[in-house]
């Protein structure tokens, strides 16, 4: 059975990690390949203007298998070098492949998004959570260190000294503190959640689709390179987009006093 199940919705597609009886864990063997190709297939389908990542039953995602962890199997099987493929050829593909994903990704926060499955939520451009959701990154408390790059997502989203509080004491927090931290944009009544993401993807879905992935992309290097190579990657994607359809379409809805209908040309 597939880990992520994909439905589509005119321009939004949802993903929903699904092995609910045990509260959705990531990393098994093939996960890596099953995030890739699905990012992969998002990626070329130019319909597709936003994405919902959420999880099935109780908990978005538990992290890692514990059990495969206890019992050396999977990704956690064999020599150190052996492990360490593990991670790079399994479970940094999972990260890999939600970072490349071209569109804004939206994670809906249904509950538990701990160790691995926090980072993943982390990586979605924006986060909404029920109230049942709960964050932790509670690698220490199993005697090993954060190894899908935790190191690198999680102060990027929550600054250093909460990321390192987080991280060094092994504490799970609950969602009115994720979002008085900025960990996540949006708290609400579990009932409400996938309602609240949607409308949220289909106001983002209405978006000129080649603005929308360009914006991603400046948000992403923003984060890497210098202010003037961010200026100069803006001025050189807007003179393109300016010779585009949907350019003029905003421009004459935003004249006309009308609601634009951008067609992607």
């Amino acid at each position: 059975m597939a880990l992520l199940q994909t439905t589509r919705s005119g321009p939004v597609t949802t993903l929903t990690i699904d092995r609910a009886d045990t509260m959705n864990p990531l990393g098994a063997p093939g996960d890596g390949d099953e995030f890739t190709q699905v990012a992969t297939e998002i990626n070329r389908d130019l319909e597709t203007r936003c994405v919902i990542l959420t999880g099935a039953g109780r908990a978005f995602s538990a992290g890692g298998d514990i059990k495969a962890m206890r019992d050396k199997s999977g990704s956690f099987a064999g020599s150190t070098p052996a492990i360490s493929d593990g991670y790079r050829n399994n479970i940094h593909m999972i990260l890999r492949a939600l970072h490349t994903i071209r569109v804004p990704v939206i994670a809906a926060v249904n509950g538990p998004a701990i160790g691995l499955g926090c980072d993943v939520a982390c990586l979605a451009d924006i986060r909404i959570a029920s109230e049942k959701a709960k964050f932790g990154v509670t690698f220490l408390k199993l005697g090993i260190v954060p190894g899908d790059g935790g190191t690198w997502i999680l102060p990027r989203v929550i600054g250093m000294s909460r990321a390192s509080q987080l991280f060094y004491t092994g504490d799970v927090i609950d969602a009115a503190t994720a979002k008085d931290w900025g960990l996540v944009s949006e708290v609400v009544a579990p009932a409400a959640l996938m309602e609240e993401a949607e409308a949220m993807a289909a106001k983002i879905a209405k978006m000129p689709p080649h603005s929308l992935r360009q914006t991603k992309m400046l948000l992403r290097q923003g984060q890497q390179v210098s202010y003037d190579t961010a200026l100069e990657m803006a001025a050189n994607t807007q003179a393109m987009l300016h010779t585009t359809e949907d350019h003029a379409e905003g421009v004459a809805a935003l004249i006309e006093k009308r609601e634009a209908q951008f067609k992607g040309e």
